[in-house]
Formats: C-alpha cells, sequence, structure tokens
C-alpha cells in the first residue's frame, strides 16, 4: 500500500524531543480510511487500491456512490482515490492504519488543489515588473505589447498573460515525516502542503 488520503488540519510547531530544536509541520488527518475497491492486472488492465474517506450521511451522495460503497461494505465515504501498486494480501472493506503505511523519517508527496486566487494580472501571476510611474506614464501595471508584426500578425499560442490563478492540482514532494500518531490518526510533515485548511489531500511515498 503507497498511500492514503486525509484532511489538511492546518500549520503548528513541535519541539524535537531528542535536540530541541523547532519542526514547522503541516498536520494531517489521515483516517480512519477504508479500501473500497481493488484492481488487478489480469482483470483491470493495471494494479491499484481504491481509498475511501471521509464518512457523511448516506443522503449526500448520489445512489451509485452509495451502491458502490455499500457493496464494499464500508460507511457513506465521500471521497475516493486510486493508489497505484501491487495490493498485496489487502481485502475490500479492510481499515487502512496510519502506522501500517507511513512511518517517521519517511519521504512522501502530497497532491491537493491550491488556493484559489480568482482572475490575476501579470505582476501577480507571473511575476513581471511594473512600469514606470512618472513624468505621465500610463503603463504601470498593463502587461505592455503583445502582438507581433505584420508578419505573422498574430499572437503566439502560450502567451504569460492575465488570467485564472491558483485552484489547481499540485504535488508538494520531498516532504519528511516528523511523527505518526496512529490513536489520533495524524500524520505530520516537514513543510507545507498544497491547500486550505480543510481540504483532502494524498499523501504517497516518494520514491
Amino acid at each position: 500500500m503507497a498511500g492514503l488520503l486525509g484532511r489538511k488540519l492546518g500549520m503548528t510547531q513541535i519541539f524535537d524531543p531528542e535536540d530541541g530544536h523547532v519542526e514547522r509541520v503541516t498536520v494531517i488527518e489521515t483516517g480512519p480510511c477504508f479500501v473500497t475497491a481493488i484492481r488487478r492486472a489480469e482483470r483491470d488492465g493495471y494494479d491499484a487500491v481504491q481509498v475511501g474517506f471521509d464518512e457523511v450521511r448516506e443522503k449526500k451522495l448520489t445512489k451509485p456512490e452509495l451502491g458502490h460503497v455499500t457493496k464494499a461494505g464500508v460507511g457513506a465515504l465521500r471521497h475516493l482515490r486510486e493508489f497505484r501498486g501491487d495490493p498485496g494480501e489487502l481485502e475490500v472493506g479492510a481499515e487502512l492504519r496510519l502506522d501500517s503505511v507511513f512511518e517517521r523519517g519517511q519521504t512522501v508527496k502530497v497532491s491537493g488543489v491550491s488556493k484559489g486566487k480568482g482572475f490575476q494580472g501579470t505582476i501577480k501571476r507571473h511575476n513581471f515588473h511594473r512600469g514606470p510611474v512618472s513624468h505621465g506614464s500610463h503603463n504601470i501595471r498593463a502587461p505592455g505589447s503583445v502582438g507581433a508584426s505584420a508578419d505573422p500578425s498574430r499572437v503566439f499560442k502560450g502567451l504569460r498573460g492575465p488570467g485564472q490563478m491558483g485552484a489547481r492540482r499540485v504535488t508538494q514532494r520531498g516532504l519528511q515525516v516528523v511523527d505518526v500518531r496512529p490513536d489520533e490518526n495524524l500524520l505530520l510533515v516537514r513543510g507545507s502542503v498544497p491547500g486550505p485548511t480543510g481540504s483532502v489531500v494524498e499523501i504517497r511515498r516518494d520514491g
């Protein structure tokens, strides 16, 4: 098993019990998670484990979603994700314990949807420099000229310009597990992870 689903609870700092130095960590609630389906290469073309997380009232799910988790013998789980890899001896309906997947000192990668920034200009979105602000200049935060000359008489694709910023899938790699607390279903990783507080993230082994 290579990963789990969790909810980002926020950031804090803890003190290492060995030498007392400060660790800036993100706290992730990683359970309870359940196996809702198993994919096999001979049947599905690939090996994977589908994991469910975040139990809700049954009325929050559609009938196909509810039928799927009911067949697996687990509660009404809102979020389902697949993790590629050999399922091993796992069975549908099994609960995945945090300490059976991750351990202290391990390197992980966390995927989530980044914070949405809305429609932003080129200075905030692409780190453009602004124009002069004196002597009658009208080009203070404008992006400047974007067109070409008579040939090719068009704007090239891929031009960096204003637009929607954030709210996209981001994967932060190379995060180290600082502490594993299975009794509280809490995973503490060094550094920040994508997404706002309360968002659902995917935690995988890195390498």
